[in-house]
């Protein structure tokens, strides 16, 4: 049987996962009763949110009218927002071709350009696709012409579809079989199959996708991860199609499905690892995967009823099913014992805490975001820390490095001027700009990754009235002018608070961050002073008033000393309570340390 093997890969919100749709209900996969939207998409939250955040690996059948050959077709529906290009890249490195959907509407966006430059990087062949055209609003003949001059990929090569309605579906599948390559394994080599995700079943262990290169696999066979040397014999094997189905016969080299081997824990199995087998190895293992970068830290610790045994066995059990979400323990004088939490980005971040929250019925306080930052000691030696509160003593730093990202940016031309002062503003440095069309034009610039990672795509969203895009790449780490701003709630340090800022900003960014923290955290009985410092040096300074209480209302006339003595009896209690009080600050109040000051 022929095989081909491709992702979708898309910008978010361009269709991909409608299209994924409609391409089962075509080949007969699913009936016209079990249609609904986002069939792939397993999570609650993906269907909500509308988007995909797990890419999901499908096997059809397809014959294809130009030949009248059967075709067995496997796709793997991947997301499109930029915390979850680490699930394309895995995606692509399994395939021999891709599908680039592009929006008839909106035209070729930032993801949109990454994606490609991946599938391109990678090597597959691309067939693009303008989606939507049954909108009043779509250009296809334009946008088109958009993929041919920002993607070099000829203009009379795209297809025209409706995902919606299923118009041009047809001729999508007859181009995938007829333009994309099949693969090129030799079924008598030595296997080789790669890991391209993995899942944690509770009753059969890990449950591990793959695509075979080289070799056979069957039920039976004892293999070998060539990373970790393990060996497991295969006990189940089969396909998606687009539920789990057991396949009984073996597979063969350029088919993709999934085993399972009773692997216990997650940890015996690397994503891009290579599996061969273990009475008959290859001698080398396929090319695999980068690590996923975490780009995002953060601290999540127990709240409410929740206890810190209960928050770990959350943790463990989420990881399992996202290695790109790494955890270590953490302490803080404020808030107990917790996690430090690593992330691919802030929606990768939004998507665990509500995934905890939902899945695991736990109650956390999420800390603000910060990024990693690279410490040259006076010694010469280097180390890297995700809280600012592990910086050491400035007189044994030589210098502090941020991460910085080429962010490039999609907008129209009549936000280009606000876009560029917004990212002036975030201490941006322009780098090029490169016209797409008429109405278009692409912005690169350099940013320290701080400064983008919590409201810029917001605001960016806001200034372009919704038509901007963004995409970024980290490329490396600049020193400058940082220092740690310590923030002081009645008196006691709160590490959890503390932030790196730019010395040029620190009493600005002080300023702004108590009066957001004054309106955040309630009155007590007692009053409270805010205080931000660079060393011992206070900067800024608020005080949350206490809550009053009338003392003298049972006093109805009568001398005024009566009326005094009340008063100060009530003003040495108010200073005890102080010592002694403990003030509890919000979730939102650890928020707020991101808040844009513009």
């Amino acid at each position: 049987m022929n095989i081909r093997n491709f992702s979708i890969i898309a910008h978010i919100d361009h269709g991909k996962s409608t299209l994924a749709d409609r391409m089962l209900h075509r080949t007969g996969a699913i009936t016209e009763r079990e249609m609904r939207a986002q069939l792939l998409d397993g999570m609650d939250l993906e269907r909500e949110r509308g988007i995909t955040i797990k890419a999901s690996a499908v096997s059809v059948n397809y014959t294809c009218q130009a030949d009248g050959q059967k075709y067995l077709l496997n796709f793997i529906d991947t997301p499109g927002h930029v915390d979850f290009h680490y699930e394309v890249s895995r995606a692509l490195a399994a395939c021999e071709g891709a599908v680039l959907v592009v929006d008839a509407t909106q035209g070729v966006e930032a993801q949109t350009v990454a994606n490609a430059y991946a599938a391109i990087e990678a090597g597959l062949e691309i067939i693009p696709v303008v989606n939507k055209i049954d909108l009043p609003s779509a250009r296809p003949e334009e946008v088109a012409m958009e993929v041919e001059q920002i993607l070099g990929l000829a203009a009379e090569d795209c297809l025209f579809c409706s995902a919606k309605s299923g118009k041009g579906v047809e001729e999508l599948l007859e181009a995938i079989c007829t333009r994309l390559p099949g693969p090129k394994g030799d079924p008598a080599a030595k296997t080789q199959a790669m890991i391209f995700d993995s899942v944690y079943d509770d009753y059969r262990g890990v449950v591990v996708y793959f695509r075979l290169f080289n070799g056979k696999l069957a039920v039976g066979n004892k293999i070998r991860l060539m990373g970790t040397g393990r060996a497991w014999p295969i006990i189940e094997m089969g396909k998606f199609t687009p539920k789990m189905t057991l396949m009984k016969q073996p597979f063969a080299a350029g088919e993709a499905g999934y085993l399972v081997a009773s692997i216990k824990t997650l940890d015996d199995v690397n994503i891009g690892d290579t599996i061969t087998l273990d009475n008959d190895p290859a001698r080398e293992p396929l090319p695999g995967y980068r690590p996923p970068q975490q780009m995002v830290f953060c601290d999540f610790y127990p709240a409410g009823e929740t206890q810190f045994d209960e928050l770990r066995d959350a943790v463990d059990r989420l990881h399992i099913n996202d290695a790109s979400f790494t955890f270590a323990p953490q302490s803080s004088e404020a808030l107990g014992f917790g996690f430090r939490c690593g992330f691919l980005g802030m929606l990768h971040m939004d998507i665990i805490q509500e995934r905890l929250e939902r899945e695991s019925k736990v109650q956390i306080i999420q800390t603000a975001p910060t990024v990693t930052y690279e410490i040259l000691l006076t010694d010469g030696s280097v180390i890297q820390i995700t809280n600012p509160a592990d910086l050491p003593d400035m007189s044994q730093v030589d210098e502090v490095r941020e991460p910085i990202v080429s962010v490039e940016i999609i907008t129209p031309n009549e936000s280009l001027g606000d876009i560029m002062k917004l990212c002036e503003a975030r201490r941006g440095t322009y780098k090029k700009q490169q016209y797409m069309s008429d109405t278009r034009q692409i912005l690169v610039y350099e940013l320290p990754l701080a400064e983008i990672i919590y409201d810029f795509y917001d605001k960016l969203k806001s200034i372009s009235r919704g038509y901007g895009t963004m995409d970024y790449t980290l490329t490396g780490f600049v020193a400058d002018r940082l220092v740690k701003m310590d923030i002081l709630v009645n008196g006691q340090k709160v590490d959890a608070l503390s932030v790196i800022v730019h010395r040029d900003k620190a009493e600005q960014r002080g300023r702004s961050l108590l009066t957001r923290l004054k309106k955040e955290i309630d009155r007590h009985l007692f009053e409270i002073p805010l205080q931000a410092a660079l060393g011992g040096k206070i900067i800024a300074r608020e005080t949350i008033k206490s809550v009053g209480k009338n003392v003298t209302a049972k006093c109805y006339g009568g001398d005024v000393s009566r009326k005094r003595k009340l008063l100060e009896k009530q003003k040495e209690g108010k200073k005890r309570m102080k010592r002694v009080g403990t003030v509890d600050i919000p979730q939102e109040a650890f928020m707020a340390v991101l808040s844009s000051e513009e």
